[in-house]
């Protein structure tokens, strides 16, 4: 599926999409829930669910609202719903029992009295006043940052959301510990002439606002698809053998990966077999140390202090060492198993050449060729003063016969008069050339 932004536009070109979240997950609104209970039909109208989820901002926000007069809203619609001392504009993300599971994944009840109602269909009115305002929020963004660094306050503004009517704007901020906004939001009040609310936000739902692409090469899942942020820290890169690299296991908020929580059951669960207290074994040799432990091949790798080399060694001789260590027995030899790649190898591929592509080598036998023209070029200029002082001899004396056999140049017939192709003309040399020329007779 795929939002209007995202069709094809007139000229035959893609038109892109125009939000940070990813079509695939049923349009351009982030954070989109596939309602797989659309096409049930109701058993029972009185029991039907009167709450109706509705996004805002491109689904960087989502609340629940109150459908009293029961009208039919389908999802996508615009409709305005109740504000702060005024109406806020949405679009309706999901309808009917759908909503209750999502209802009761967030803990909101559906009996709230402080569920706020939806009032109408959103008018054409209603959405030119909110385009107007949505206008207003990157320069209020700018803006209100600058502000927030005249009062040298320790916060960053992440983002500026209005409310349709204007009333109301809600600014987002990050700080590491308590500000004493009070007089921010004087200041913020006198100049965007609305009321102020200011929340604060982590830098993971910083980065599912502004979006983005993880390492992995797919959006983020704090923009698609993640709703609640669990702890992560090093201790689950440690389970699963990655290296403590922070440049790699950090995500583009600065804290670790959402993602190293994803599988970190399938490993505890398999580390399970593995004894414990086997970080140190003796042999007749010196103490071996573990190294890691390969749960998909049961092995555990332990090195020695004299090498770098490590051996794996099988979880039922580990057991059997440890064993014989408490019996204050050393074994001679640690007994590794050797480990066979079951992966074939790959040949590399011959280059083929494409439309539009040339290989390496036919450029290096183009320079070659060109290096050994170049070579030749200058043996051959080389080899030409030689060859003018051994033939200069022979051109003086043509140049004689040449004077005694012509007789006067101006008394010459005119040369440009057509001559008879002779087959037998000598044309090898001047020398012969003139020597085999019949004298020509002289004009009176």
């Amino acid at each position: 599926m795929s939002c209007t932004s995202c069709s094809t536009s007139s000229n035959g070109k893609p038109g892109g999409c125009q939000s940070n979240g990813g079509c695939s997950t049923g349009g351009c609104n982030r954070m989109n829930t596939h309602d797989w209970l659309r096409n049930l039909p109701m058993s029972d109208f009185a029991s039907a669910c009167k709450v109706i989820e509705v996004t805002f901002n491109q689904g960087t926000r989502k609340d629940f609202f109150r459908n009293p007069a029961l009208h039919n809203y389908e999802k996508g619609d615009l409709i305005s719903v109740e504000g702060i001392s005024g109406f806020d504009v949405g679009e309706v993300s999901l309808t009917g029992e759908i909503v209750r599971l999502q209802m009761k994944k967030r803990n909101v009840k559906e009996d709230n009295p402080e569920m706020k109602k939806i009032l109408r269909h959103a008018t054409d009115r209603d959405i030119d006043i909110w385009k107007q305002n949505k206008a207003r929020e990157p320069e209020a963004v700018i803006r209100s940052r600058a502000i927030a660094r005249q009062l040298k306050l320790d916060m960053k503004i992440s983002q500026v959301e209005m409310q349709a009517d204007g009333r109301k704007a809600t600014f987002f901020y990050i700080a590491d510990g308590r500000v004493d906004f009070r007089e921010l939001i004087k200041v913020y009040a006198s100049e965007f002439k609305v009321k102020v609310e200011m929340r604060q936000i982590g830098a993971r739902q910083e980065a599912g606002k502004v979006g983005g692409i993880g390492s992995c090469g797919r959006e983020l899942c704090c923009s698609t698809w993640l709703t609640d942020f669990k702890s992560v820290n090093t201790a689950a890169a440690r389970y699963q053998n990655l290296s403590i690299n922070q440049t790699k296991l950090s995500g583009q908020c600065g804290r670790l990966k959402c993602c190293l929580n994803y599988e970190l059951d399938t490993y505890l669960d398999a580390l399970q077999h593995f004894p414990d207290n086997c970080d140190v074994i003796q042999v007749t040799k010196s103490n071996a140390f573990l190294v890691k432990k390969d749960i998909f091949k049961n092995l555990m790798w332990y090195t020695l202090p004299d090498s770098n080399k490590q051996y794996p060694l099988t979880i039922e001789r580990v057991i059997k060492i440890k064993e014989l260590n408490q019996q204050g027995i050393r074994p001679d030899d640690l007994e590794p198993v050797e480990v066979v790649s079951s992966k074939t190898v790959e040949k590399e591929p011959e280059f083929v050449e494409l439309v539009g592509q040339i290989s390496l080598k036919s450029l290096d036998k183009a320079a070659d060729k060109k290096r050994q023209q170049n070579r030749n070029q200058n043996q051959q200029r080389g080899q030409r003063p030689q060859q003018r002082q051994q033939g200069g001899g022979q051109q003086q004396g043509g140049n004689q016969q040449r004077q005694q056999g012509g007789g006067n140049n101006q008394n010459r017939p005119n040369r440009n008069r057509p001559r008879p192709n002779n087959p037998n003309r000598n044309r090898g040399g001047q020398q012969g050339g003139n020597q085999q020329r019949p004298d020509k007779p002289q004009q009176s």
